[in-house]
């Protein structure tokens, strides 16, 4: 079901919770994704090809940083709009969104919040214009849901410091100008930096024979003795809460998108299940296709009456890490299940380019895994509730 103007499912009125221009916003960037990412996205994903024109677009319509102030170039918007944006993003596919989210909440979020103001005017423009592509290096090949543990490392030279180390699983990275990467320095205190592309002893190799996200581009950042300007520290933060507070930014827009692709999905399924025909009827006047469709659509109620919530939360500056690890851990378990079960009303039909289905699937299994696993935001959860971590 569908409120009547927005044809849209949102089966409890949702609609009427949001502003004129949430809906506005909304629409513009569906439009843009049925223009420029809906008509090419199964090529590129069945060719793992990144379309880095679609860059300078996403910063003309306004997808990246758009809760920046306008003054950087952002789009000075609250995080419901935010999130709407990203719930469009990922109904087009969740590598796209990926792209954005990463530009947004773990670039130019971390530059706009700890940064100097030199480096506020220097970066955030060019990548809010999509003229340059950023990265976030926090995770590495031995240090994924235990970031603190970390040996990427930074030693002070006087007028330089000297950066060494490797990132992997870095969404970006072999087509990025610039990295935020955390490194631990010579008192093993977590620090921020911004990197450029060209930098000696820095560089990007991509990652290939992924099975999830290929339109979008993932990689490493290597760092062999990387000369690093004194300037391109981020002065006002220190420690873990430094990439942390990037990935609440990051999840909260997770937690909208995961959405969008179960609404892709649902409704693909529900459109499906009306036009097959079997046993002389539409296969959606079975008992069973009928309990698929309606446990969805329930589900995608659920998650959209708690990440407007949290929405609300977010602008009146109130949402908590904890209250942000559930609606994202909440909202792609969803997704998988809802992408799952529209699989099967799909039939043998499910498993090709013809629908969207397989592809959400495959990329939803990346998105349950980064920026927090499944499993890591339930004892996120559990240590909230009990007061006892069970992960040290």
């Amino acid at each position: 079901m569908a409120s009547e103007n927005s044809g849209f499912t949102d089966y409890y009125n949702i609609d009427d919770l949001l502003t004129e221009e949430h809906k506005l916003i909304r629409q513009t960037m569906r439009d843009f994704v049925k223009r420029e990412i809906s008509p090419n996205i199964e090529k590129w994903a069945q060719d793992a090809h990144f379309p880095s024109g679609i860059v300078p677009k996403f910063g003309e319509v306004g997808a990246f940083g758009p809760t920046i102030p306008e003054e950087y170039g952002g789009g000075g918007l609250d995080y419901i709009s935010y999130g709407l944006i990203m719930q469009e993003i990922e109904r087009g596919d969740s590598g796209m969104r990926s792209t954005a989210s990463v530009q947004g909440s773990l670039v130019m979020y971390p530059i706009y919040a700890y940064g100097s103001e030199e480096q506020r005017k220097k970066y955030l423009p060019k990548l809010a214009s999509g003229e340059w592509l950023g990265c976030f290096g926090l995770t590495e090949p031995d240090f994924g849901s235990n970031p603190g543990g970390m040996v990427t490392n930074i030693k002070d030279m006087g007028d330089h410091y000297l950066l060494n180390g490797a990132k992997l699983w870095i969404s970006n990275s072999p087509e990025c100008q610039v990295a935020v990467v955390w490194a631990k320095n010579e008192q093993g205190r977590i620090k921020g930096l911004i990197v450029e592309r060209g930098m000696e002893g820095f560089t990007t190799p991509e990652i290939h024979n992924k099975w999830s996200l290929r339109a979008s581009c993932t990689g490493e950042l290597v760092f062999d003795n990387v000369k690093v300007p004194k300037e391109n520290l981020l002065p006002n933060i220190d420690g873990l809460k430094g990439p942390l507070g990037c990935l609440d930014s990051a999840r909260y827009g997770i937690a909208w998108g995961a959405v969008g692709a179960a609404i892709d999905c649902y409704e693909s399924a529900l459109n499906y299940a009306k036009q097959r025909i079997q046993f002389d009827k539409p296969i959606a006047s079975f008992q069973l296709i009928q309990k698929k469709l309606a446990e969805m659509i329930t589900e995608i109620t659920k998650a959209q009456l708690m990440v407007w919530r949290l929405g609300v939360l977010k602008n009146e500056g109130k949402a908590t890490t904890q209250q942000i690890s559930m609606a994202k851990r909440n909202s792609v378990d969803m997704a998988l299940q809802v992408a799952r079960e529209a699989r099967q009303i799909h039939g043998g039909m499910g498993i090709t380019g013809e629908y969207p289905i397989m592809r959400h699937m495959m990329n939803l299994e990346s998105v349950i895994t980064y920026e927090g696993t499944h499993d890591i935001h339930l004892l996120i959860t559990g240590a909230d509730i009990t007061g006892i971590p069970a992960f040290k």
